[in-house]
């Protein structure tokens, strides 16, 4: 093996395990000013805006972690989420599902194991701000599959540089801006499968 292949080698196992070290300051509200109940947050040179109260029993249908980029400081994973019938195995187990980069896909083979429609507006990406270090670990525990309870805010972040991301505030949209933002304050797993 060559030098220059071990370096690489090296260099390489040592940003795995950067990425993939827990941060000391997972925890939003841990290490801003205010509580989960008000209306703004400060973190890390962002400001947090509640937008309106989000919670309900999801199917976690696909988790995908991140580590890389601004948005991953304030949201190190994403679930797409199933609610109605897209929380029934019998349903979403028909579909391929799958994310990357920050988008939630799917598709059916034959035909669709219920409207189209209804895929759409009873599922949706969604990005996951913890409230706390506590909530990071709790998040990063579920699984795909297992059927929770999630409670918080759906939010606004503005960085001091003008980088603004935004939650949908509606179940109807789809496509570029449809994601949800959502600001943890609770989560229990329910069930598993």
């Amino acid at each position: 093996m060559s030098r220059w292949f071990k370096i690489l080698i090296i260099i390489a196992i040592g940003f795995a395990l950067w990425s993939y070290w827990p941060k000391s300051d997972v925890g939003i509200l841990e290490n801003s000013q205010g509580s989960a109940t008000e209306a703004v947050h400060q973190f890390k040179g962002y400001t947090i805006t509640n937008l309106a109260p989000y919670s309900g029993e999801f199917r976690v249908l696909s988790k995908e972690n991140y580590s890389l980029g601004r948005e991953a400081e304030l949201s190190p994973v994403d679930f797409a989420l199933g609610w109605g019938a897209m929380a029934e195995p019998s349903v979403y187990q028909q579909l391929s599902i799958r994310q990357s980069g920050r988008w939630y896909h799917w598709r059916y083979e034959n035909n669709p194991p219920i409207p189209v429609n209804e895929i759409s507006t009873h599922s949706a990406n969604t990005h996951l701000i913890p409230a706390t270090a506590d909530i990071a670990q709790k998040l990063k525990s579920i699984d795909k599959d297992d059927l929770i309870s999630l409670k918080g805010q759906l939010v606004e972040v503005i960085a001091t540089d003008g980088w603004t991301w935004r939650s949908s505030l509606s179940r109807d949209d789809t496509g570029a801006g449809a994601c949800e933002l959502m600001l943890v304050e609770e989560v229990r797993v329910i069930s598993s499968l």
